[in-house]
């Protein structure tokens, strides 16, 4: 613990003479650096975070959190297995699914895509595309109709609109006396959907589970089903749970292992962040160094006065300790609260600076989310803020034992 007037000396300390205002300046300028750090951090790490969990509501919104596929000639009976899997802990919702590459043309125009058939009933118990619904809906997919919905940036690539006419061709070949001919067939477009995530709205195209069985020839069967749960981060243990129950040629995944290296390039690549920005604390904390020998040098005289009324070592460095301490806590609390405010007001700041300088940062055709999104976690701040504490502790130590060093005979040899 601090004496009073180890505190009281170092607080007074801050601010230094008359005379030398450069080394006040250099406080500033460590207080500053460790507020930009600090608020780089937090503002950083909160878009980070806000962009892994928006990606991986768009994801999970279109993608389930588990699947279960059976071979590549198609699942008989998924039925039975709907009913067998719905038992399960944690599941709350199963679909089936038929899911092939195709490619679709309109007029001129031709375009690859995932056509996948869904059971309009069933598709939101696994999913939110119905939420994303832009033009028409799920319910205008009636087996026979031929119908089909299209992503947004899918139907401008191909210039169509709901009530167009377009048609999807197999890569599965049938024979004919004329040679091995794609099969194809044309379907109405009945609906738009946009969920804001291109690699979907560019390359996804739903229809009927019925029309898709017959375009592929799957007779009753599907490619698997699709299960959502009431929590996402327990999907390995419930794929464990289902491995353990369902027989062994059928195929069981989760979102985790779906999109394993996604999300742990995120993860990683916050931490390559967070050590990068990091390095803007540590050369404030530099500052603090040089700016404390500064001071140490221009009190010498004052600190030879200290000791000859009686101060010990332990006390001169406790106060050059508390200087210290000042300088870094100011600027972990202004930049803390300055990332706060930051990361709290990313998603209103940024369109602004879009629509005054009339650029866009996040093109939707490059980036996966075009928006800019901002999740602040508490522990971050603290863990940040923490950091920037305890860095600030290290560099008071040096320049704080050098000051205890001082012998008052030396220092007022020439006073």
């Amino acid at each position: 613990m601090f004496r009073p007037y180890e505190i009281f000396i170092g607080l007074r300390y801050t601010r230094a003479k008359r005379r030398n205002h450069f080394i006040s300046f250099i406080s500033l300028i460590s207080i500053l650096g460790i507020a930009l750090g600090v608020t780089a951090l937090i503002t950083v790490l909160s878009v980070m975070n806000g962009f892994e969990g928006e990606l991986r509501t768009r994801i999970l919104g279109m993608a389930a959190h588990v699947i279960v596929s059976g071979p590549p000639e198609g699942m008989a009976g998924w039925q039975v297995l709907a009913r067998e899997v719905a038992g399960t802990p944690h599941v709350i919702g199963t679909a089936p699914f038929v899911r092939q590459e195709a490619m679709l043309t309109h007029g001129q125009t031709v375009s690859g895509a995932v056509l996948r058939g869904i059971l309009p009933d069933r598709e939101p118990h696994v999913s939110t595309i119905h939420a994303h619904m832009v033009q028409g809906s799920l319910e205008a997919l009636r087996p026979g109709r031929y119908g089909i919905v299209l992503g947004r940036d899918l139907a401008l690539a191909l210039g169509c609109q709901p009530g167009d006419r377009v048609t999807v061709i197999s890569p599965q070949a049938r024979l004919t006396p004329a040679g091995y001919l794609p099969r194809l067939r044309r379907f109405t477009v009945v609906g738009i959907f946009e969920v804001g995530m291109y690699e979907y709205d560019r390359g996804v195209a739903l229809v009927h589970l019925a029309d898709a069985q017959r375009l592929f020839h799957l007779g009753e069967r599907v490619s698997g089903l699709r299960l959502r749960l009431d929590d996402l981060f327990l999907a390995p243990r419930v794929v464990e749970a289902l491995r353990e129950r369902l027989p062994p040629d059928l195929q069981v995944v989760d979102w985790t292992r779906q999109h394993a290296n996604f999300f742990r390039a995120i993860r990683t690549e916050k931490r390559v962040m967070f050590v990068i920005l990091t390095l803007i604390v540590a050369v404030a904390v530099f500052n603090i160094v040089s700016t404390l020998v500064m001071v140490v040098t221009d009190k010498q005289a004052d600190i030879a006065i200290l000791r000859t009324l009686g101060a010990t070592p332990r006390s001169i460095m406790g106060i050059f300790i508390v200087q210290g301490l000042v300088i870094g806590l100011s600027g972990t609390l202004l930049g803390g609260v300055g990332g706060v405010l930051l990361a709290l007001n990313v998603e209103t700041l940024v369109p602004a600076i879009e629509h005054f300088f009339h650029v866009q940062f996040l093109p939707a055709d490059v980036y996966y989310i075009s928006e800019l999104p901002s999740e602040l976690h508490w522990s971050d701040v603290w863990k940040i803020s923490g950091m920037a504490f305890f860095l600030t502790l290290l560099a008071t130590l040096y320049p704080a034992w050098r000051a205890s060093r001082t012998q008052p005979a030396e220092a007022l040899r020439y006073e």
